[in-house]
């Protein structure tokens, strides 16, 4: 080894091909030639897995490899510049700052493919449980574990990757270890200090088991009807009918009533009241009902009825039920019997509308009651 004067600066040479070249340099071309031969060989790589992915009938490989592209990209990079390490001149100063940066990078980019392997997989579930069919309960009910445990997967590798991320710095891994042994130290002291925001945490984990509410679950919560769009850790997003969001928290759903249409199915029984006569006919109004009902197209076949539910002394409650396949369809139903109904009553049965009766007695002289004159 001997050394050569550039630009004023000395530095080591070795002789290459007859002709002295700088070490530095030497390290430099072989570091950019491990790093140029990984990347050529990562997009080898995944251009082959894509093109399997491409041939299999499925989806669900194509979403791997797409999310697993750009971590493992990194991965290559490193693979390289482990493989060459051996064979650069560093000086002890550069080989400590090596030893450092490889320490933190390995369990970052092992992380980053964790996590994203576990996005990948949470997008394989949206796209198998499809919710848009008729009976789409099972498929609900894998979104929801999904998106939740999803969720909590990423926390957890995020935090240990912190961690050990942590344990590789000398200077502070006392401060990695700590973090490790006194999770539930700190997480007590959070919780004191963090009641309601722990307790919703709490409240989603429970949820992915217990699931008392599903993706596309239609809800009726504070008196407002709509499906629950989306489940976090801490808090529920519920569409309303109106394009309005309700933000709930997760301890909500767990310790207060509300009404879940679609808890077991979404097949749902719709009714309708109407408020009528005393002398109405019914038995024509069932027949009228009963062939409105069968001639609309979202009425799904299973059930209807037509009964006489409460009388008073000025008019009796009529009401008529019938079956649709879900929430939306139950309610365009009845609103479509509603209109059709009154149609035909105001067209063909009048008298069947309310009316407020009276007797008047005539007036004979022995009920007149003489008035005095002024």
């Amino acid at each position: 080894m001997q050394r050569i004067e550039i630009a004023g600066m000395s530095l080591a040479s070795t002789r290459l091909w007859g002709t002295e070249v700088p070490i530095l340099l030497v390290d430099l071309a072989v570091v950019a030639l491990a790093i140029a031969l990984a990347l050529v060989l990562h997009r080898i790589g995944a251009a082959i897995a894509r093109r399997i992915a491409a041939r299999s009938p499925g989806s669900a490989d194509d979403v791997i490899v797409t999310k697993a592209y750009r971590p493992t990209r990194w991965i290559a990079v490193a693979l390289a510049l482990a493989a060459v390490r051996s064979f650069l001149h560093l000086p002890d100063s550069a080989d400590r700052l090596w030893t450092l940066a490889a320490g933190m990078a390995v369990p970052l980019l092992i992380g980053w493919l964790a996590i994203a392997m576990i996005r990948a997989m949470a997008d394989v579930v949206t796209l198998t449980a499809d919710i848009t069919v008729a009976d789409n309960l099972a498929a609900r009910r894998r979104r929801t574990r999904s998106a939740i445990l999803t969720r909590i997967a990423v926390f957890v590798v995020g935090f240990v990757t912190i961690c050990l991320m942590l344990l590789s710095i000398p200077s502070i891994r006392a401060v990695g270890v700590t973090l490790m042994a006194s999770a539930g130290i700190v997480g007590l002291a959070v919780g004191a200090a963090a009641q309601p925001a722990l307790k919703n945490l709490i409240a989603g984990i429970q949820m992915a088991f217990t699931e008392p509410i599903r993706i596309d679950d239609v809800v009726i919560i504070d008196g407002e009807w709509g499906r629950i769009e989306e489940i976090r850790l801490t808090y529920v997003v519920v569409a309303i009918w109106d394009e309005r969001r309700l933000v709930v928290p997760v301890s909500r759903f767990l310790e207060q009533p509300f009404e879940n249409w679609t808890r077991s199915s979404s097949k749902i029984l719709g009714s309708v009241f109407f408020w009528l006569d005393p002398t109405a006919d019914v038995p024509r109004l069932r027949e009228r009902f009963e062939r409105i009902v069968r001639d609309n197209p979202r009425w799904d076949g299973r059930a209807l009825g037509f009964q006489l539910t409460d009388t008073t002394s000025e008019a009796i409650q009529l009401r008529g039920i019938m079956t649709a396949a879900d929430a939306g369809l139950a309610f365009d139903l009845r609103c479509d019997v509603r209109e059709a109904m009154l149609a035909y009553i105001r067209d063909e049965m009048p008298e069947a509308l309310p009316r407020t009766r009276a007797v008047i007695d005539p007036l004979t002289p022995e009920k007149a009651v003489p008035v005095p004159m002024p």
